[in-house]
C-alpha cells in the first residue's frame, strides 16, 4: 500500500502532502556494506592527513607571550602598561564581564552581558601592574614607587598617569632601558620601567597566570594585556589574520585555515556590523537565527519543498533515473521512481 493510500486508509487522519510525504518504494534494493565503506574512507583520510603533515609540516608560529612582546617592542609594552594603570586600555574600559567601566554590547533591550554582570572581575591597575610588581623580591625602589602611588589621592594619580601617558608617546629604547622625556609624573616612571623589566624577564607572564585553582590554565589576563597593545595587531596584519582580512579563515602566512568559519566571519565584513561597537553580539544573534532556521527546514512548508522543485535529486541519482526511465522493453528497465533504499549490510 502506498503512503497516500495508507494516509487515507487511516480514517483520513492526515492528508497526503507531496512536500512532506513520499510514496512507498517499489523498485529493487541494492546491498550496501556500510562498515566496509567506513573503513575505506577512514583509511584514505588517515593516509592523506599523515602524508600531508609529513610533506608540509605545521604552519603554526611560536605563541606570543608578554615576554616575547616586551622584548620585541618594549616601547609599545610601556605605552600599553600606562593605559592599564590609568584604566583607559581596551580591557580597562570594556565593561562586563570584566568591570563596570564601559557599556555592555546590546541590541535594543537584548543585553546578555549586562544581565550576566561582572563575573570575571579585572582591575587592570592592580591585576596587570601594581599587583605583579608587589611580588618582586629585593627591589625596594619599585616597592617604594608602588607604595607612593597607592597612597596618593585619585586626582594626583590621574595627574601623574596623564603626564606620563603623554610623555611615553615619544619614548625610545636605548641601551636596554626605556628613555622617556622628563616630566612631572611622580613614581609612575619607576612603576612602568619596573614592569617593563619584569615583563622582559618573563616573570610577568607567571604573575598573571597565578590562580587559586590547582591547574593554572586561565590565560585570560595575559591575553587581554597583550591584546590591548599594538604588537599583536601588527603581527596579525603581517600574517593577513586581522578581521578586515577575514583572518579567522586563514592560518599563518598563505596557509589555508578554518574555511568552515566563512559564514560567521562574513557578517563582520558588511554594514552595520563592519563598524558597529555591538558587532560581536549582532553576528552571534544572526548565526543563532540562521541555525534555528536550518534546524526547522523540515517543518517549514514551501522551504522543505525546494529539493523537489529544483529537482536536484535527479542529478545526484542520475544513473538510477537513467535506468528506470528507459523505454518499455529495454533490457534492465524497471518500474518505480525515487532513489533506491539501500539497507546496510554488515
Amino acid at each position: 500500500m502506498s503512503a497516500a493510500a495508507a494516509a487515507h486508509g487511516a480514517g483520513s487522519r492526515r492528508r497526503f502532502k507531496p512536500d512532506r510525504d513520499a510514496d512507498e518504494w517499489h523498485g529493487r534494493y541494492v546491498p550496501y556494506d556500510l562498515v566496509k565503506e567506513f573503513l575505506i574512507a577512514l583509511l584514505v583520510v588517515i593516509l592523506l592527513v599523515v602524508g600531508l603533515a609529513v610533506v608540509f609540516a605545521s604552519p603554526d608560529d611560536k605563541p606570543v607571550t608578554i615576554r616575547s612582546w616586551s622584548n620585541a617592542s618594549p616601547v609599545d609594552f610601556a605605552q600599553t602598561a600606562i593605559t592599564e594603570l590609568d584604566g583607559t586600555s581596551g580591557t580597562g574600559s570594556y565593561g562586563p564581564p570584566y568591570n563596570t567601566n564601559g557599556t555592555a554590547q546590546s541590541i535594543g533591550f537584548f543585553a546578555p552581558a549586562k544581565w550576566a554582570g561582572v563575573h570575571h572581575p579585572i582591575d587592570t591597575a592592580n591585576d596587570f601592574v601594581l599587583g605583579p610588581l608587589a611580588t618582586l623580591p629585593n627591589d625596594p625602589q619599585v616597592g617604594a614607587a608602588v607604595s607612593e602611588y597607592r597612597a596618593a589621592s585619585p586626582a594626583q594619580q590621574a595627574a601623574w598617569t596623564a603626564a606620563y601617558e603623554k610623555a611615553v608617546a615619544d619614548a625610545t629604547w636605548q641601551n636596554g632601558a626605556l628613555k622617556v622625556p622628563a616630566g612631572d609624573y611622580g613614581p609612575v616612571g619607576t612603576i612602568v620601567s619596573g614592569l617593563t623589566s619584569m615583563a622582559r624577564s618573563g616573570a610577568l607572564d607567571g604573575a598573571l597566570l597565578s590562580s587559586r585553582q590547582f591547574y593554572g590554565t586561565d590565560y585570560t589576563k595575559p591575553l587581554l594585556f597583550i591584546a590591548d597593545g599594538q604588537y599583536l595587531a601588527s603581527l596579525a596584519d603581517h600574517q593577513h589574520l586581522s578581521g578586515d582580512q577575514w583572518g579567522m579563515m586563514n592560518e599563518t602566512g598563505n596557509w589555508p585555515g578554518q574555511a568552515w568559519l566563512w559564514l560567521y566571519t562574513l557578517w563582520y565584513q558588511v554594514p552595520p556590523m563592519k563598524t558597529s561597537s555591538n558587532a560581536d553580539l549582532q553576528v552571534f544573534s544572526i548565526m543563532i537565527i540562521l541555525t534555528i532556521i536550518l534546524a526547522l527546514v523540515p517543518f517549514i512548508p514551501g522551504v522543505r519543498s525546494i529539493p523537489r522543485w529544483t529537482r536536484l535529486y535527479r542529478l545526484i541519482w542520475r544513473n538510477h533515473y537513467r535506468e528506470v526511465e528507459r523505454p518499455p522493453g529495454t533490457s534492465g528497465a524497471r518500474s518505480g521512481a525515487g532513489p533506491p533504499k539501500v539497507p546496510a549490510s554488515v
